[in-house]
This record gives structure tokens, C-alpha cells and sequence, in this order.
């Protein structure tokens, strides 16, 4: 216990800044953020990432796919999504049938599936969840199809349209002009993820889905173990989720590395668990933000059932995919901090739906083949209610994203675009950016006076010293 306890706390403790330096120097040459920097920062705030050369306004200035990243549960019956790039796939018709053709289908009820947190407490996760869903595309309250009406009740699908639909013989006028890509079932059997492409099944099974498949041919030692995990996630919080990813794929690659430090367990252990080893941690339980429906007299309850929820997650992953190896990297210690870690950097994956697009399309036909291909579309429509526009969410963490520091006059803000149709990344820059300065971000609504922002920042464990706040205070 004490050897685990000083392994932990091993793998726990900040990088030096050389070790730092070096990673994300790696990352550079690699070509991961082009055009950045990731240095150290005197004071307190660790590190940032700084322009290595000038950026106009609204010029991309980082686009990043995400380290580890999981499509929130409740979402997956409005989106079909590659699990390893989030891009959707199969079809129109497929994405339809997705939504529609449910066990217990009653279309009129409201459906409590918006997902707007990665978490199923009433937490709160950070950062820049709104500017996200700021985009062209992204707010399903921006534009509504006409073809809809003014009904805002979802109606039954009928009975024709439904077997239409089910039978996969469904061809739906003009969803040629909006191709998806092919769906790829997981190689190790389970139901639980599809992918875009060989390549994206290959890269999730070799770098965290090998050991977390429920399917036949897993590397998981205990798949029911692993079914009661992943059922204890969806009731409780998704990202627990992102938290195994992070287990496995340190797990993998140490493996690896291994082969090449012989027998030097504890040695491979650390370098695997590099990439997050340089993310900002706190114990999530201490971190997470106490919900406004929780007397603060009864804060020290609330953490401490968190604590427990955390507990028995974890004790549900040691029993599918423990080993004595890496001992250290299921301890609770650990386990905690990995969850903290999410709760302070996330950032929410948005993918637009192609539904919308199609929908829309349909609706800005010439007046004759609008009505035309209404016969076949309004159904549909109508049983999609509002929620025709419902989008992919999901949570992912970022590596170069996550050292942005907080700023309430930012220079870049995450923007979603037309025609970024994956989980990536995508900040712009909200004003130039000269080379040498740091590239911040903010992590609240900036808009809010002072005192607002300095409360909705205590959940991330410092007080913003911006030149705005300097001034306002």
C-alpha cells in the first residue's frame, strides 16, 4: 500500500519545467498546433500557450482533435457518430431511423436528452461550453425549417413511413446530395461504438478500446465487470467514461514501452502517462462546483457522496481491467485527480447535424419541388418536432487546448464553422494576435460584471489578475 501510495503520488506531481518544455517542443515538431507555443509563466498559473507568429482577427488559430473524448450517453440516440472522430455516419435515412425507430417510442413527450453538461449531477463543466455552441449552425433556436409549421408538438410517425423506414429500403428525395460515411462496426464485436473508417477503428482500438470493449473479442479480463461500469456512467456521470479512456490508453502505451525498458514497470508507467500528466488537476469531489439546490450548509455531504460515486466507479473498472502493473493508476488518488482534471479543462465536442442541413435544404427548394419532396419529407419532419436541428455533444480533452489560461478580455474564443464536421478543436482568434503574446481564452461569460465572474472562476481554484479586472477593481 505504502509503495502504490508514493507511486501515485508520483505520478501526481507537477512536470518540471524541462520535462514540460520538452513535451510540448515534441509536439511542435510534430506538427500538433502550428503557429503556438506552450511555455512556462512566473507565478502561479504554470504555463500558456503563446503565439509563435502573428494572427489576424478570426483567423484560426488552433485546430485540435481531442486527446481522449466520449459522446455524451443520452446524446447517442440523436446522433450516430464515429466514436473516434465524431464525425456522423450511414446516411440520412440511418440517422432518422436512429431517432425514430426506438424501443419505447412515444414521440410526444419532451425529450430530456439536450446533454448541455457532461454531467449527470447537476454539476457544472468548465469552460467554454457557450461560445461553442455559438456557431452558424450550432444553436438549434437560430433557424427553424419552414416546412415545420408552426407546431411545436411532435406528431406519431405513420404506420407506412415507419416500415418505410425500418425496412432500410427508405430513399428519401434529394439525401444523395448530403453522403455519409460508411458505418464501421467495432472489431472487437460490441454495439457500443461505430466508426467512419477502418483507420478510426484501428486508432480508438489501438490507443483505449481494446480494453474497453464489451464485444466478444475484447482485451477487457471481466466484460461484465465492464457493462456494470459503463451502466453506472450513464446513470450517474459520462465522465467517468473519459476518465477509463485515460486508464486504458496509459495502460496500452505502457505496455509498449515496456518491451523497450525492461521490467522497469513504474519507469514505462510514467512515460505513458505523460500526455496527461501535463493537465491541471484538482480531486474532482473538492473541485466540482456545489449545485445551487444544495444547502451550503450541506456541502461536506455532497463531496463526500461525490466521493463515493467516484469510489464505486472505480471499483467497477478495477474489476474489468486491473492489473498489479499499474496499481498506482487505479487508485483513487489518482482516479480522482483524472476526473478533476476534466471538471477544470474539458471542452464540450459539438458537431453539426447533417438532419438540419437536409431539412433546410428541403425547405429552400424552388416552391414546385419543395412541395414535391415534402410528400415524402414532411412526415418525418413532423415526428422530429423542434428537435429536427438536435446535434452531436459530447466532452473531450485537449492538449494544447487545456493550457489556454483563463482571460476575461480573451484574444480567441472556440468557434465552431460550417465546415468543421468532427470533434476537433477550433478556436479563432477574436482580435490580432501579435507573435510572443499569450493566446488566452475565457472560460466564463465574460460579459458578466466582477463580482460574477470572480464566483463562477472560484470553482477553478484562482483569481483572475486580467488587465480588465485589474481596471474594474
Amino acid at each position: 500500500m505504502e509503495v502504490q501510495r508514493y507511486a501515485a503520488h508520483h505520478l501526481l506531481a507537477r512536470p518540471p519545467p524541462a520535462s514540460m518544455e520538452k513535451y510540448y517542443g515534441e509536439l511542435s515538431k510534430a506538427g500538433v498546433g502550428p503557429g503556438l507555443q506552450v511555455r512556462g509563466i512566473d507565478g502561479d498559473m504554470g504555463k500558456g500557450v503563446f503565439a509563435d507568429r502573428d494572427f489576424k482577427a478570426e483567423e484560426v488559430v488552433l485546430r485540435e482533435a481531442p486527446l481522449v473524448g466520449a459522446q455524451h450517453s443520452r446524446n447517442k440516440r440523436e446522433a450516430m457518430v464515429c466514436s473516434n472522430c465524431f464525425r456522423y455516419v450511414g446516411s440520412i435515412e440511418l440517422q432518422l431511423a436512429r431517432r425514430l425507430l426506438q424501443k419505447d417510442e412515444t414521440l410526444s413527450e419532451a425529450d430530456d436528452a439536450s446533454d448541455d453538461d457532461m454531467d449527470n449531477n447537476g454539476e457544472t463543466t468548465t469552460s467554454m461550453d457557450d461560445e461553442v455552441r455559438d456557431g452558424d449552425d450550432m444553436d438549434e433556436n437560430d433557424e427553424h425549417c419552414g416546412c415545420s409549421g408552426d407546431s411545436k408538438k411532435k406528431k406519431a410517425l405513420p404506420a407506412d413511413a415507419k416500415a418505410a423506414l425500418a425496412s432500410g429500403a427508405l430513399v428519401l428525395p434529394y439525401s444523395n446530395h448530403f453522403p455519409l460515411p460508411p458505418v464501421v462496426t467495432c472489431k472487437g464485436g460490441c454495439s457500443d461504438d461505430v466508426y467512419c473508417s477502418d483507420m478510426c477503428s484501428d486508432a480508438a482500438w489501438a490507443a483505449h478500446h481494446s480494453l474497453l470493449c464489451t464485444g466478444p473479442s475484447s482485451h477487457c479480463k471481466n466484460t461484465d465487470a465492464l457493462v456494470s461500469f459503463k451502466e453506472f456512467a450513464d446513470e450517474t456521470n459520462d465522465i467517468f467514461h473519459i476518465a477509463a479512456q485515460v486508464i486504458a490508453a496509459t495502460m496500452l502505451r505502457a505496455r509498449k514501452l515496456e518491451s523497450i525498458i525492461k521490467g522497469k514497470h513504474e519507469s514505462a508507467l510514467s512515460r505513458a502517462w505523460e500526455p496527461f500528466a501535463m493537465g491541471f488537476k484538482l480531486l474532482w469531489w473538492e473541485t466540482v462546483a456545489l449545485p445551487s439546490d444544495v444547502d451550503p450548509a450541506d456541502e461536506r455531504q455532497f463531496r463526500d457522496q461525490m466521493k463515493e460515486i467516484a469510489a464505486q466507479s472505480l471499483n467497477l473498472l478495477k474489476s474489468a481491467i486491473y492489473e498489479d502493473n499499474y496499481a498506482p493508476l487505479l487508485s483513487l488518488e489518482v482516479y480522482g485527480h483524472i476526473i478533476g482534471m476534466f471538471e477544470l479543462n474539458n471542452l464540450e465536442i459539438v458537431v453539426a447535424s447533417p438532419v438540419e442541413d437536409y431539412f433546410l435544404y428541403i425547405d429552400d427548394l424552388p416552391p414546385a419541388a419543395k412541395v414535391e419532396a415534402e410528400v415524402y419529407t414532411k412526415p418525418f419532419l413532423d415526428a422530429l418536432g423542434d428537435d429536427y436541428a438536435a446535434y452531436c455533444q459530447g466532452s473531450g480533452f485537449y492538449t494544447l487546448q487545456s493550457c489556454m489560461n483563463h482571460s476575461c478580455r480573451p484574444n480567441a474564443k472556440a468557434f465552431k464553422r460550417d465546415e468543421d464536421r468532427d470533434g476537433h478543436a477550433v478556436l479563432l482568434a477574436t482580435r490580432p494576435i501579435k507573435r510572443g503574446e499569450e493566446v488566452t481564452i475565457s472560460y466564463i461569460d465574460e460579459d458578466a460584471s466582477i463580482e460574477e465572474r470572480r464566483a463562477a472562476l472560484a470553482d477553478y481554484a484562482f483569481v483572475c489578475r486580467c488587465s480588465r479586472c485589474l481596471e474594474e477593481s
